[in-house]
């Protein structure tokens, strides 16, 4: 039986606006309604785009609830509830679940990590926890491991862990998951190869560039799924220098600061994180004039 496809197309890592300590609920949902309005095809609350690393599990969840209450089941929301303690993690998503999120993004644990076995049990134990689509969250350079083909083939026997968010950036890695895990749903974890990951069998994208290009990002993935290859590539192609520009920095330093220069309310960054270099906001700012992004 086919696992549940939790989207296909652009699903946005949207950014958190906050006010001083506080998420303004009011900025996110001018930005929920701008995404659906410019055919995003599912929101991504709540990952490291979000700064959900800063969050207590209080405002965590109130992020998410007024994420779901706010787009109402117009298009799919999947949240983030990962952790590097199991038994956190299976909270969280049970929460999640009750919510009434339509997945959950679950990143590999970081820091302490784990060995390939540790993961199988980590994922295992949360999906037996819930039941709604788990979307694994591959990113060695922010977690130091990656999940080997074999895990991902033990983890692929769940039936409510369905996909793969891949962003080690690792081509080769990729075609192996598609060819050996086929009962696994591949997203593109980086904007700058979501064409080749589609040409690999992959179902979209979850994206960093989608906050300030919303409808374009969506095309890459529709016109591919259209048959219209030259024309995605060539967008993904034209995209390319803007993708570049938006990790001049850690993420989300750069999108969140594009997004305030093309004038939506979103606020500060949370510490550790921190105000852009003048040199690289100069060239941030130059990569959006060609795109006509600033305001």
């Amino acid at each position: 039986m086919a696992k549940t496809l939790p989207f296909t197309g652009s699903g946005v890592a949207i950014v958190t606006p906050f006010d001083g300590d506080k998420i303004n609920y009011d900025a996110l949902g001018e930005l929920l309604e701008m995404h659906i309005a410019k055919k995003t095809d599912a929101i991504i609350i709540c990952g490291t785009t979000g700064e959900a690393s800063t969050m207590p599990d209080s405002e965590h969840l109130n992020a998410i609830r007024y994420t779901v209450e706010k787009v109402a089941k117009r298009i799919p929301v999947i949240a983030g509830a990962g952790s590097n303690d199991t038994r956190h993690a299976i909270e969280l998503s049970k929460e999640v679940e009750a919510i009434g999120a339509d997945g959950i993004l679950s990143v590999t644990p970081y820091y302490n990590k784990t060995t390939q076995k540790g993961l199988v049990q980590h994922f295992t134990a949360i999906a037996n926890a819930v039941s709604i689509p788990i979307i694994l969250y591959n990113v060695p350079s922010r977690t130091g491991m990656n999940i080997s083909i074999e895990t991902l083939k033990e983890l692929s026997k769940v039936e409510n862990i369905v996909a793969i968010k891949e962003a080690s950036g690792n081509i080769s890695y990729t075609a192996k998951v598609a060819a050996e895990v086929p009962e696994l749903y591949i997203y593109s974890g980086n904007d700058d190869i979501i064409v080749p990951l589609l040409s690999l069998g992959g179902k979209g994208v979850i994206s960093v560039v989608s906050n300030i290009m919303p409808e374009e990002t969506h095309n890459i993935c529709q016109l591919y799924f259209d048959n219209q290859v030259e024309e995605s590539r060539a967008l993904q192609l034209q995209m390319l220098d803007i993708i570049n520009a938006l990790f001049i920095e850690v993420n989300p330093i750069p999108v969140k600061t594009a997004l305030g220069l093309m004038g939506y309310t979103v606020g500060n960054l949370r510490a550790p994180l921190c105000a852009m270099e003048d040199k690289n906001l100069e060239k941030l700012k130059a990569a959006m004039a060609k795109h006509n992004l600033c305001k």
